[in-house]
């Protein structure tokens, strides 16, 4: 049975990373002492889930979660610093912090290392997400105890959610091209207000007809917002303004 462990302190464990050519030793204490952390726990680098879905979007939504007062998000997996390192290369991860958990001894305190022989693995972590407050754990969201490699209620969104009830969660697509001042002005706008999204760009991602045929212009930028063309630079800071 995982064990839910709310209101308890994270194990005082010591991790190895890599950083460049360099090892380096991180501690529980100096991770987590005196700051808000989110964490997230995934079964292994380069696995399908953990890398089309569940890294990526925590990467990606870290700007929000600094915004709700978070101070780091470490993405935890029982792999050594020499696979997270490559991992971390290979998902172009700019924001969360990979934590090797090479002998699983952070996973083991948390109660949350599982046997996966049958599949060739080891031991692997159990996917969950959890919010650390100076090192005690407010709340945790566990995956089901089911077969296979659930994955329901760990993800970012519902982690944001949890933090800031609140707060909107909005799909933001650019289409840019390069040396565009008005782009350049769209992105900074959106970098401001920590609110990430994807940038496209005009002939390499989307065709001229296509811009054409989904905005009636192949201006740019063109800016969409959970599938609802919004308009341009401009337009889009009247609408950043209105909320």
């Amino acid at each position: 049975m995982l064990e839910n462990r709310e209101g308890q302190r994270v194990p005082d464990v010591r991790l190895r990373a890599r950083r460049g050519d360099d090892w380096l030793d991180l501690t529980t204490q100096e991770l987590f002492a005196g700051k808000k952390v989110v964490v997230f726990a995934l079964p292994g680098a380069f696995t399908p889930t953990c890398s089309s879905a569940h890294l990526p979007r925590y990467d990606e939504l870290v700007p929000r979660f600094r915004q709700v007062g978070v101070d780091d998000v470490l993405c935890v997996s029982v792999n050594d610093g020499f696979v997270m390192e490559a991992w971390g290369r290979e998902q172009g991860v700019h924001n969360v912090t990979l934590l090797p958990d090479g002998n699983g001894d952070f996973s083991r305190g948390m109660g949350m290392l599982v046997d996966k022989q049958d599949l060739g693995f080891g031991p692997r972590s159990w996917r969950y997400s959890m919010l650390v407050d100076d090192g005690v754990i407010q709340k945790m969201f566990i995956e089901p105890d089911q077969p296979g490699d659930p994955f329901e209620v760990s993800d970012a969104d519902t982690m944001l959610r949890h933090i800031a009830p609140g707060s909107s969660i909005d799909d933001i697509t650019l289409v840019t091209k390069p040396g565009c001042p008005h782009c350049a002005r769209a992105k900074q706008a959106l970098a401001e207000r920590g609110m990430p999204f994807e940038e496209l760009g005009l002939g390499r991602d989307v065709s001229p007809s296509n811009l054409r045929a989904l905005a009636g212009s192949t201006l740019v930028p063109q800016v969409f917002i959970n599938g609802r063309h919004v308009g341009g630079a401009d337009e889009l800071e009247k609408e950043l303004a209105s909320h």
